[in-house]
């Protein structure tokens, strides 16, 4: 597929809507509309050279999905099925959603398995995103400073979400159309 490819698991609505916002801003040219996972097919996200995943936070960092108390399948359940894929050769880029006034001690926390698991299996991961204007004392998913993905606090800082949205999408469209030509 010759377009960057966004796949979202979403327990709320909230990461659906901010997977279609990313969607709008890049426009249909050049990204294929959003996917959430418990629909999507492992061969459906396998076409695509560049993607776009998001996930929300779940309890204390973990992977949301029926075992966390989803009521439909999430990344839980999609990574499950991506196991041993071959994602060599693609280029991904991560965002989560996160709560950093309730869950200041495991902000975001949840999006450090997506990149353990897209890293793991060969894809190369862009994207990484500053701490600061956040206020929390923990995220596991920080890694050399910085988180592993955009992360979104709309629920504390609705007005900076579609800043972030837009200087992140500046920062990580540039990589994932490389790997579209």
């Amino acid at each position: 597929m010759n377009k960057i490819g966004i796949f979202y698991g979403t327990e709320k609505g909230m990461t659906e809507m901010m997977a279609e916002v990313m969607y709008r801003v890049l426009g249909d040219d050049i990204a294929s509309e959003p996917v959430n996972v418990n629909r999507a097919k492992v061969s459906e996200l396998l076409s695509y050279k560049a993607l776009i995943l998001g996930m929300p936070s779940y309890g204390v960092g973990e992977v949301p999905g029926r075992t966390t108390g989803s009521e439909e399948g999430n990344w839980e359940e999609f990574l499950f099925r991506l196991d041993e894929a071959d994602l060599s050769g693609k280029r991904v880029a991560l965002f989560g959603l996160g709560n950093q006034q309730k869950y200041y001690a495991r902000f975001a926390s949840s999006l450090i398995h997506l990149y353990h698991h897209v890293a793991g299996y060969g894809a190369e991961v862009v994207g990484a995103w500053s701490t600061e204007g956040y206020q929390f004392t923990h995220s596991n998913s920080v890694v050399d400073g910085k988180f592993v993905g955009l992360v979104l606090d709309h629920h504390n800082q609705p007005e900076l979400t579609k800043t972030r949205i837009f200087d992140w999408l500046d920062q990580v469209k540039p990589a994932l159309m490389e790997k579209l030509n």
